[in-house]
């Protein structure tokens, strides 16, 4: 079987080039996504279609030849199998029925729906299946903070204030949420190991916002449960770790959480985290979206400072968050060449 360049990142011996594969990578920017995603009458029956989840997840592997496909979801599916009210609004993005108080939160499910959960897990069968024998598969979750903030807020906010105050208000109850979130999120990505995910990422997306003693409560020690967990029973299942918008305290994510894989965002520095932390550590990232747009000599410079930072080290070629609809395929084609050059 040929080898894995993602999984060899994290084995005894280093990729001669370092693996490459995009956030978002199955999204708006691929005409061959927006002709499926007519075929669905909301963005939740989509993710819960497997034929349409497991076509949308190889739409970027057949076209680029990606290292890593991660299954096309949502971090919201989680909620959603614990009985929330879930909905997408076209144009605007995730509406939930938020969580006023401690009430609402002792109203969840105890466990997940794993029968609606059901369809994701067919997906990741089905794409493994298909898969390049060259190509890992990756699955994913949203961590429990990150989860909490839609929860509570009922939607995405710029600083999520209402689920902070919430913690700050109701200490014991926002306690519940995140223990009930981290049981949640390991059965979850159990589950899609079992299903046949090679790689989880746990996406942390609203990490940022958090004063460093709440991100230690609220996000890192959950991260950390939610590791231990699932290493419990998949000890050499690689796990990758985004904290989005932590501004350093790498190393010691790294150390406390027991993560495989530190995915940075735009705005890290990533070659001082590089020297930070352990040399059997992965990085990820961190290239800015925004430069994949703009082209040219601006992202032939970006491609070329992160490769040279990164030489010799253990890191996996990405965005330092999702590619963006507007993205030219072109733009994409040549960042694949550049970093495989």
């Amino acid at each position: 079987m040929p080898a894995k360049p993602f999984l060899a990142t994290f084995s005894d011996s280093l990729p001669k080039r370092p693996p490459i594969w995009l956030m978002r990578q199955a999204g708006r920017y691929l005409a061959e996504y927006r002709a499926i995603r007519a075929k669905a009458s909301s963005f939740l029956d989509f993710c819960y279609t497997p034929e349409l989840a497991i076509e949308a997840t190889l739409q970027p592997i057949q076209r680029f030849g990606f290292d890593a496909a991660i299954i096309f979801s949502d971090i919201l599916v989680i909620p959603d199998a614990l009985g929330q009210g879930v909905r997408f609004v076209e144009g605007e993005g995730p509406r939930l029925d938020a969580l006023e108080d401690r009430a609402a939160i002792e109203a969840l499910a105890g466990t997940l729906d794993l029968d609606k959960l059901e369809p994701v897990y067919a997906a990741l069968r089905g794409v493994k299946a298909t898969l390049p024998p060259e190509t890992t598969l990756i699955g994913f979750c949203g961590a429990p903070w990150t989860l909490a903030t839609y929860m509570i807020g009922g939607r995405g906010t710029p600083d999520q204030a209402p689920a902070r105050a919430f913690a700050y208000r109701d200490r014991e109850g926002f306690s519940l949420l995140i223990d009930r979130l981290v049981e949640a999120c390991i059965l979850h990505l159990v589950r899609q190991i079992e299903a046949g995910a090679e790689a989880v990422q746990i996406f942390d997306s609203w990490a940022g916002t958090l004063p460093e003693a709440e991100f230690l409560v609220w996000s890192q020690q959950p991260i950390a449960r939610i590791i231990r967990g699932v290493k419990a029973q998949f000890p050499t299942v690689p796990i990758i770790a985004f904290p989005r918008g932590i501004a350093g305290g790498f190393s010691g994510f790294i150390r406390e959480t027991g993560a495989d894989a530190i995915s940075l965002d735009t705005a890290a520095r990533l070659s001082e985290a590089r020297a930070s932390i352990p040399a059997n550590v992965v990085t990820q990232g961190n290239l800015d979206p925004l430069v994949l747009i703009a082209g040219g000599a601006a992202l032939d410079l970006a491609i070329d400072r992160i490769l040279e930072s990164t030489r010799g080290t253990r890191h996996i070629f990405n965005l330092g968050h999702g590619i963006l609809p507007q993205t030219p395929i072109a733009h994409v084609e040549r960042l694949i060449e550049r970093v495989r050059g």
